[in-house]
This record gives C-alpha cells, structure tokens and sequence, in this order.
C-alpha cells in the first residue's frame, strides 16, 4: 500500500512516500497505515533523508479517506484502536525531524487531508478537492483533523468546514492558506515538490530539522516559551554542528 523510495543522482536526499492501491483509492487501511509507521521508522533512522514528499502513484487519487468497507467488519472497540491507531500514526509523521511535502492530485477528504496537513507544506494540482465531511456521518474528525486544520488556517473557517462538511477547490484552498501552491496537474505538482525539496536540499541540514523544530514549538508553547527555545536552536554550541557547518561551507564551495 505504501512504500519508500529513496531518489538518487541530483535528487538525492529526497525520499518518497509511495501510496498504491487502486483498488480502494487509497483509502486508509489498517495495511496502509502499517507500512506508513514503518517507513516513518526507516526514515527516522537515515540521516541522508532530509526531504520527504508523500504522494500516491495513482493519478487523480490521493486518498479516499478511511476505508469504510474495513471499518464496517470491525467491532466498536476494534474501530477505536484502529482510530487511535491512525491518529498517532499522523501525529509521528508531523513529528518526523526533517521537512515533509504532501504532493496532492484528486480528492483529500477526511482521512485525506488530515494526512496532507500532518506535512509541512502541501502542493496540489487543480482538480484536487478538500475538506473534512465526517459530521455528515454522525462523526467528527478522528485523525487530528479538529486540532491540526485550526494550525493551518483560521479557527473560523476550519469550524465552518468541520461544521458543515463543505468542501473546498484548490484555488480556494490555496486562497484560504490550506496549501502552498497549486499546479496545473498531477506530473506539474509533482515537479513542485521536487523544486521545493531541491530549494531546502541546499540549506544547512541541521538548521533546518532545529528550524522545524523551534517552528512547530511555537505552536504548542506561549511566546516567552518558544523563543527561549529559538535561542536554544541557534546557540547549540556542540562539537556535532560546528563539524556540519564546516563540512557544509565546503560543500557549497566545490
């Protein structure tokens, strides 16, 4: 359902998260989310990732959301794990130390796009649809929908999607902050990302995963607090980072 893919030559340092499966629209299974936690792991563990780009393979299909056919043969407390399941899952992706990119192509709806605001940035192509229709199910957001949308676009409108279940254009989205750029389709999107990923591939590697740390910070701490650990980031006098800042300088020179 998901695997990694590691690129090479001149992208080298980008990973791709792969999503396949046609056969549900990628619709968030208990095997999906498995192999997600795994390569979140694997990730984690090699430091020459430093960009990852979540993506599906299938054109016009991102990810359909929970796997309702699944769900339907669970009992209560199967489908109460498999939500916390989901929802922690979603949260270690978030965490994951290095810039994250959700390539976006088709709908992103609930599941969806609480897996496309667990990334750092998100690009879409125009045909992409978003929003968050669970309350038309009886059901609210379960996978940090309900505390991530409000970190990435207003409180008013995040309640207003969640509220009513509307769903909004790539333009919109883009207009509302929900993404960063929105491309023409599928390979242009993809292109995006690649941009994106090539732009931070050339900043200092640690600066960026204490960049991310310190932003994401901000969001959970008061402001005394968050800038505290800015100067903590900044003035991390260790042996680790005066050798990659060298190693760094050099490697821009050649």
């Amino acid at each position: 359902c998901l695997t990694l893919e590691r690129l090479t030559g001149a992208h080298q340092g980008i990973a791709l998260f792969d999503i396949n499966n046609p056969a549900t629209k990628n619709a968030l299974s208990k095997q999906l989310i498995d192999d997600m936690r795994e390569a979140i792991n694997e990730a984690n563990n090699d430091n020459d990732i430093r960009v990852i780009i979540v993506r599906s393979k299938i054109p016009g299909v991102f990810c359909a959301g929970a796997d309702l056919k699944q769900r339907l043969k669970m009992t209560n407390q199967e489908v109460e794990n498999f939500v916390i399941s989901l929802r922690d899952t979603f949260d270690q992706l978030y965490q994951v130390p290095v810039p994250t990119i959700a390539c976006i192509d088709g709908p992103a709806l609930g599941g969806g796009l609480e897996l496309a605001i667990s990334c750092d940035l998100r690009v879409a192509s125009k045909s992409s649809i978003f929003g968050l229709p669970e309350t038309s199910l009886a059901i609210i957001p379960g996978a940090g929908g309900t505390q991530k949308l409000t970190r990435v676009i207003s409180t008013g409108l995040a309640k207003e999607l969640i509220y009513t279940g509307r769903r909004l254009s790539a333009e919109e989205s883009l207009q509302y902050g929900l993404l960063n750029y929105v491309e023409e389709n599928y390979e242009k999107a993809y292109n995006k990302s690649i941009e994106l990923s090539e732009a931070i591939l050339k900043k200092g590697p640690i600066a960026i995963r204490q960049a991310k740390q310190a932003v994401n910070a901000s969001l959970e701490t008061d402001l005394k607090t968050g800038l505290n650990l800015s100067l903590i980031h900044i003035s991390e006098p260790t042996r680790l980072l005066s050798i990659s800042y060298a190693v760094f300088c050099l490697k821009k020179k050649k």
